[in-house]
């Protein structure tokens, strides 16, 4: 009866061996070593593959979020400055302005008081 009894207990100690799943399967390993996890492990390789790949596309996708935006800054900082230069050219060209600078460098030039005439070509 010890034999039967010897028996019986080794094979109430293999079962739960083999069954045992969830947590303690992950922490001593035996879930990587079964068929049906090693054959997933090139499919796996390949899902983080594609992870690194969307993170990393998402990094330069924000970088050049940022380099557009301040291209933005700089394109309206550029154009108050051409229509800030555009005006002061328009306010130089006028004529009492380029009399009176004339005036203050002493250049010796004057306005022409006689109106221009046109000059007709005959052919």
């Amino acid at each position: 009866m010890s034999k039967k009894e010897r028996i019986e207990f080794i094979d109430a100690q293999s079962q739960p061996k083999e069954k045992r799943k969830g947590v303690l399967s992950i922490l001593d390993g035996s879930l990587l070593s079964k068929d049906k996890v090693s054959n997933q492990i090139p499919y796996t390789l390949f899902l983080a593959f594609l992870a690194l790949i969307y993170i990393g596309n998402k990094y330069r996708y924000e970088k050049l979020i940022r380099e557009g935006q301040k291209v933005q800054v700089e394109v309206k900082n550029l154009r108050a400055e051409s229509i800030t230069t555009a005006a002061q050219l328009m306010h130089i060209s006028k004529q009492s302005q380029v009399a009176r600078m004339v005036e203050e460098k002493g250049l010796g030039l004057e306005a022409s008081v006689v109106p221009p005439k046109k000059i007709k070509a005959k052919l």
